[in-house]
């Protein structure tokens, strides 16, 4: 039975990914497991490997299409199979395939969720819990997605009594003008040549709308602590040499920071968990995401169970995450399933800052640079080297008190790490 390969889910709440590229040309022989093709999201461009051995056919995606998620975009053919006479629909419609069996797709694309027909229109699942929420009438809302799909956006526009966007299929026609009352005093100043015209890529894209939602829809608040680094400096410069001739790799302050807050974690469980339709959803493993700087974007990889890792072991985890982000190799697995993020911005001498929480993580630690400072402690002034770390949290999972003492517990950790590393 001919093999489809549809475009994947490799994060929650995605609706569309951008094929990058194809790793195989059509009519050439594929092995499974070998990468086939390359997917963008908002966090990373991810190799997407072979479900199965076949023959590469039927490709309706291009380099560049923005592919709703769960859509046939080629088949996987073995000997004597032909191409589902059922999956003859051009790409850019934006109809799903008929005949795509999700259990015969490749493992990171099986669990991709089709969107469900609401009165003759498509919707996400992400747009119907959204319109659930939020007591919009799927009915009355006009999909902006290919073939009027029903995006979390059309349905936002429509809870804030806002006009939904126009349907893609529309995006070429010519806006009429706006009344003699709207227009503007003067017209815009015109774009020099060589200017910059504010192109975002469709990860910069992503990463807007998801930051807005997580901004206006999660209830955020902030706790800081100025944090002695002596003993972290002291530890960490002890334990270069042993890491090095285990590991092969370098400790960074990082590395540090991902054991004590997955420690800490592992004491304070709710903060941990994640807000879900109403409930807190509570979770058995803890993976600690690193937010990474590449070329125009900022990606974040997933340190699984961080809790159970020696120092060494997750300097070398981190060491690769950050050389395949900088390569663009990341993988589905390298970026799913992230329970807490750490950001640090410390290495670009930020002192202190806020970061937005990554939904549906409950919390996200922002680190700052560590510098000498001036000190009064003890009923002395000395010189100390000192780090800011400011903790975003979600109220609606964990209160300020319980904050509080989740940052204060990873302070512990980091001023006194050899105690427990």
């Amino acid at each position: 039975m001919a093999t489809s390969v549809v475009m994947p889910a490799l994060e929650m709440a995605q609706e569309t990914g951008k094929l990058v590229s194809w790793k195989k040309k059509e009519g050439e022989q594929v092995k499974k497991g070998e990468i086939l093709l390359e997917v963008e999201t908002d966090k990373a461009v991810v190799e997407i490997e072979a479900g199965s051995d076949g023959v590469l056919a039927g490709v309706t995606a291009k380099v560049d299409d923005v592919v709703p998620v769960g859509q046939t975009i080629a088949w996987l053919l073995k000997p004597g199979e032909s191409v589902p006479a059922s999956s003859g629909v051009p790409q850019q419609t934006g109809r799903k395939m008929d005949s795509a069996p999700a259990a015969a797709a490749a493992p990171v694309a099986a669990a991709a969720p089709e969107p469900a027909s609401v009165a003759g229109a498509k919707i996400s699942p992400k747009a119907r819990r959204l319109a659930r929420e939020h007591g919009v009438d799927i009915a009355r809302v006009k999909g902006s997605g290919p073939g009027g799909e029903i995006l979390a956006d059309d349905i936002m526009k429509a809870a804030a009594g806002a006009p939904a966007p126009a349907p893609a299929s529309a995006s070429a026609a010519v806006a009429p003008p706006p009344a003699a009352s709207a227009r503007p005093a003067s017209p815009p100043a015109a774009v020099q040549p060589g200017s910059d015209t504010g192109a975002v890529s469709s990860i910069g894209k992503i990463m807007a709308e998801r930051t807005t939602q997580s901004w206006t829809q999660v209830p955020q608040f902030y706790v800081t602590r100025a944090v002695d680094a002596s003993n972290l400096n002291a530890s960490r410069a002890r334990r270069v040499p042993e890491v090095e001739r285990s590991h092969g790799v370098k400790v960074t302050h990082t590395d540090i920071l991902v054991a004590a807050v997955a420690r800490a974690l592992r004491h304070f469980p709710r903060m941990n968990g994640s807000w879900n339709n109403g409930a807190i959803a509570m979770h058995g493993e803890v993976n600690v995401a690193l937010a990474m700087a590449v070329e125009n974007a900022v990606v974040t990889a997933v340190i699984k169970n961080a809790d159970t890792l020696a120092l060494g072991d997750i300097a070398k985890t981190r060491k690769e995450l950050t050389e395949r982000a900088r390569a663009n190799r990341l993988t589905p697995a390298d970026i799913q399933g992230a329970t807490f993020t750490i950001s640090n911005l410390g290495m670009m001498e930020v002192d202190a800052f806020t970061a937005i929480i990554v939904p549906p993580q409950a919390g996200i630690l922002a680190v700052g640079a560590i510098r000498d400072q001036v000190v009064a402690s003890g009923g002395f002034i000395g010189i100390k080297p000192m780090m800011n770390l400011t903790l975003t949290s979600d109220h609606r999972v964990i209160d300020g008190a319980r904050a509080a003492e989740f940052l204060n517990d990873v302070v512990a950790g980091l001023t006194d790490p050899d105690k427990w590393l």
